[in-house]
């Protein structure tokens, strides 16, 4: 059980880490519209859309490996603060009640709307010659059966957490700052960090 959470964890984060290199694409279109538009004196209309599709795609494929992390934000201060098997009963009410209506609706209208654009080779029509939209309408079904399937995986790791009282591992993947990591690399321990804090204060 745990390979197979693991696995999906994996899927998440390689199509997560994938569409992220669209935000560095788009900091060079941006760039060269920027330089082509004041420099050039030669805009291109087709950019402002192509941007937003862009920013929009990488949004919405980045749902599922967010999820893979943990790294939604939560309104709960209190959450933090529950034990683990508090924190997972929880989670399983929400998932059930909000999760996976939302996330079904969503792949359902977003099929629909996909479906209905590709019909009508539907294009942009902010600007005379914009791009087509269904391939970026096409994301949003994709985008939602990769974000029900890592939702799944976090079902079963709610319910493991109730059975064994502890959450399941996740995949590794990199962090902001990676405390122990640090602690390792300046071989320094708790009781070091708790000294050195109550020197400077």
């Amino acid at each position: 059980m745990r390979h197979l959470l693991l696995f999906v964890d994996r899927i998440s984060s390689l199509v997560g880490q994938a569409f992220s290199w669209l935000i560095v694409a788009m900091t060079f279109l941006i760039s060269w519209e920027v330089f082509s538009r004041y420099v050039l004196n030669h805009p291109n209309p087709w950019s402002f859309d192509l941007m937003i599709m862009m920013y929009g795609t990488a949004f919405m494929m980045a749902g599922a490996y967010t999820l893979a992390k943990n790294g939604h934000v939560r309104g709960d201060v209190l959450y933090g603060f529950f034990p683990p098997r508090v924190q997972a009963a929880l989670d399983l009410i929400l998932y059930f009640l909000f999760f996976i209506p939302g996330v079904v609706a969503l792949v359902w209208a977003g099929y629909t709307y996909a479906a209905e654009s590709l019909a009508i080779n539907e294009h942009s029509t902010l600007t005379a010659n914009g791009p087509p939209l269904y391939p970026f309408k096409m994301i949003i079904p994709i985008s939602g059966v990769l974000l029900l399937l890592q939702g799944m995986v976090e079902i079963v790791r709610c319910v493991v957490c109730l059975r064994d009282g502890a959450w399941p591992s996740r995949d590794k993947d990199v962090e902001e700052v990676d405390v122990d990591e640090l602690k390792k690399m300046v071989q320094a321990d708790d009781h070091d960090v708790a000294s050195q804090n109550g020197r400077q204060a």
